[in-house]
């Protein structure tokens, strides 16, 4: 059988439709739908299958890591595939390119083993893309809140561009990378990066590579003014920001601390987080065999 895990929220409440389409790629006879808000035991699930047995999980970032943190410590036998639908789909734009154009879906196995942990409020959580605190968080936070008043697409462009230029709050900021610590003021994002995009596409992090065999993630810090981050924010999506040096620094390490001086949202992997004063990410550097 070739399990479907569908989550109907995705890209904006669309994912049913979505996976009606990946449905297609299998005898239909073969095939069984799973709403994933209903699976509350994902371990359980996964150990009643058969080895034969292929799981497909469709849906965007958010919906890929509730999996593979559920799964993490499990040794999974089955097949397991991503049919990216999401919103943002940032994990898709990351290993894309390591398929054929015309691939439907994308093999997870391989990306599912040694991940870092992020701890946030006292929260563990392994991760497969980004760890993002600054204006990207406070994106997320007002996703959110547009999300619960309306099924419109949501334009983080524009609340991004509304928020450098008005409602976020710039903070100052320590970051502790591999046991050295820089201290940084006006900062508007901090994030760490598994793999280079964020953001629905942004390419944060362009010299990270998510099977690197050092194990390390990458910290970004952009501070600055106001108008000099929304006339640079432009280059970030092909990765040139990080050639204005006197605003981005960027770091490579095992392990990352980040505090903001005020607390403000954090998103991790597209799940928002509110209230957040600091985050710490470790690479453990183990897989789950």
């Amino acid at each position: 059988m070739v399990y479907i895990l569908m989550n109907p929220l995705a890209n904006n409440h669309k994912g049913e439709e979505a996976t009606e389409q990946a449905k297609k790629l299998f005898d239909a006879a073969t095939v069984k739908i799973v709403d994933v808000r209903h699976l509350t035991d994902v371990p359980g699930f996964i150990s009643r299958l058969s080895t034969e047995d292929k799981i497909v999980v469709a849906g965007g970032d958010g919906t890929v890591a509730r999996f593979i943190d559920a799964v993490y410590d499990l040794k999974i036998s089955q097949e397991v595939f991503l049919y990216p639908c999401g919103s943002g789909n940032d994990f898709w734009h990351d290993i894309r390119e390591n398929y054929p154009a015309d691939t439907k879906l994308y093999p997870l196995n391989d990306y599912m083993k040694d991940l870092p942990e992020v701890v946030v409020n006292g929260v563990y959580r392994r991760f497969i893309n980004g760890v993002g605190f600054g204006i990207d968080g406070y994106c997320c936070e007002q996703g959110d809140i547009h999300r619960e008043k309306s099924t419109k697409a949501i334009n983080y462009t524009k609340i991004a561009i509304k928020g450098i230029l008005y409602d976020y709050k710039r903070a100052n900021a320590t970051v502790t990378v591999d046991g050295e610590t820089k201290t940084y003021k006006n900062v508007i994002l901090a994030p760490c990066m598994m793999g280079r995009y964020y953001g629905g596409g942004i390419m944060v992090a362009p010299m990270q590579d998510r099977m690197n065999k050092e194990r390390v993630v990458t910290s970004v810090v952009w501070k600055g003014s106001r108008l000099g981050t929304l006339l640079r924010i432009s280059s970030s999506f092909k990765g040139k920001h990080v050639k204005y040096k006197k605003n981005i620094d960027v770091r490579q390490g095992h392990s990352v601390k980040v505090v903001f001086e005020k607390p403000c949202a954090l998103q991790i992997d597209g799940e928002t987080f509110r209230n957040v004063s600091s985050y710490s990410v470790t690479f453990h550097n183990h897989d789950n065999k």
